[in-house]
């Protein structure tokens, strides 16, 4: 009978999973110390090893170490809540079978344990050492950017095409040249080329370079970014307004890595990674005659789709923080802070240009704050427009201000989180239905769903007769 291993430290994610693979044709064992686990090993290896990262005393990743030391083909499946895309790639360089955020769907967590039961891998040698580490620069924690990192981690030492869908500022560029640094091809060239950026006439010459004399004005020979990038990675920035007729062109150097400079007869060859990126729709624009359905396959080996920061604003301190700091120091200022309600305002706007708006901000907030804390009233005056407010308040996104008024109430070091909650929630809906009812307290009541006797007493209570 298959043995199933679960190591965590935290005993409700040992009771759930215990609990649902009890049901299972699986014989289960639970371990709440790393330790332990650690020291079973050289006794026996289980079936399949789920584990969390960040534990006391034996992390999750040494732990994995030692299981493949006993058995290289052991599936190792890593939990973390706190994913990034260092522990992303930590987890698949060193052998991991899949990477779980937390939390994760107990469903899914099943089946994978079900897939590394019926599948052993065999583990992935490169370890990554501290030689290896890379400044990547890439912030986020909400779940839509868990599953950014763990196809980055995934996809990093492979040598395929990526293809990275996302809006305009949301970091495309920026996950392109973290692939890169992840890659075997680290220390290689990384070129970059924005095709929307370059005259169609003069863009086939950028690609593929040209013979001296090819056209007016080429004086020279010149190696075009195919080249540059030999041995490398080749960026194609916004692939989807790249001129139809160099689709073809592009789609033969894919297909066998040759290509011919503009005005040349002698085939080139280049040995180039590429990863494409753009903000448009792929399969509208190959509907639409826009771009070739064959191109769009061969880049589209693994797609990346990088969520917009309006699917993410818990990030949004996060990054507001990191760019705080980090202009400061470009600039050579003291760096200044964002007060709460700053952070947690500016988490609740949509930001249309995503990162590189906030970015934006950042510079602008660190040149012209006045003080050491930024205020509301230090904010450019744009965002601080009752037209703007009055949209953010209009949005049904509540919760992102509330997960920011309870992470900052916690890291406070303070206690009793839902009594005090709960008696700010109901003084807001009682004054707010109060000033809508023109105070008429048997209306307000029935509108918040209670009795007139309810809403004496909490009212009361809240002190909001007074």
């Amino acid at each position: 009978m298959p043995e199933v291993w679960v190591v965590d430290d935290d005993a409700s994610i040992r009771w759930v999973l215990d609990q649902a693979l009890s049901d299972k044709a699986w014989k289960t064992r639970i371990f709440s110390d790393s330790q332990l686990a650690l020291e079973a090993l050289s006794v026996s290896v289980p079936a399949v090893l789920v584990c969390d990262i960040r534990m006391p005393h034996v992390d999750g990743l040494t732990l994995m170490q030692a299981a493949h030391q006993q058995d290289s083909n052991l599936p190792v499946i890593l939990m973390t809540a706190f994913a990034n895309l260092d522990s992303a790639v930590s987890a698949y360089q060193g052998g991991a079978f899949e990477y779980l955020p937390k939390p994760f769907n107990l469903d899914e967590a099943l089946t994978l344990i079900e897939r590394a039961i019926a599948k052993r891998v065999p583990a992935r040698r490169r370890r990554k050492t501290e030689d290896d580490k890379q400044p990547l620069n890439i912030i986020g924690s909400a779940p839509a950017m868990q599953e950014v990192f763990r196809v980055m981690g995934r996809v990093a030492q492979l040598d395929v095409t990526v293809l990275i869908n996302g809006e305009t500022g949301t970091g495309k560029e920026l996950i392109a040249k973290a692939l890169h640094e992840l890659s075997p091809r680290r220390d290689k060239p990384f070129v970059a080329i924005n095709t929307a950026a370059i005259p169609r006439d003069l863009l086939e010459s950028e690609l593929f370079g040209h013979e001296k004399g090819a056209f007016t004005g080429a004086m020279t020979q010149r190696a075009g970014r195919f080249e540059q990038a030999d041995g490398g990675t080749l960026f194609l920035d916004e692939i989807g307004d790249m001129p139809i007729e160099l689709q073809t062109r592009l789609l033969r150097v894919l297909n066998d890595g040759s290509f011919y400079r503009v005005g040349g007869h002698d085939p080139l060859h280049a040995d180039v990674r590429i990863l494409a990126a753009t903000h448009q729709n792929m399969e509208k624009m190959v509907r639409e005659g826009k771009f070739r359905e064959d191109l769009l396959y061969r880049l589209n080996i693994i797609r990346i789709q990088i969520p917009a920061l309006r699917e993410r604003k818990t990030d949004i301190p996060l990054i507001l923080r990191y760019y705080m700091t980090t202009e400061a120091k470009t600039l050579r200022v003291d760096e200044k802070q964002l007060s709460n309600d700053v952070e947690v305002y500016l988490a609740s706007l949509d930001w249309p240009g995503n990162i590189r708006q906030l970015r934006s901000l950042c510079i602008w907030l660190t040149v012209m704050t006045p003080g050491k804390v930024v205020t509301i009233d230090d904010l450019p005056l744009e965002l601080r427009q009752p037209q703007h407010a009055q949209q953010t308040i209009g949005t049904e996104d509540w919760q992102t201000p509330l997960r920011l008024y309870a992470r900052n109430f916690l890291q406070q070091g303070k206690s009793g989180l839902h009594t005090e909650a709960e008696q700010l929630f109901e003084r807001v809906l009682i004054e707010e239905t109060l000033q809508f009812t023109r105070f008429h307290r048997q209306e307000t009541a029935a509108l918040l769903g209670w009795g007139r006797n309810t809403l004496t007493r909490k009212s009361q209570q809240l002190g909001i007769d007074e």
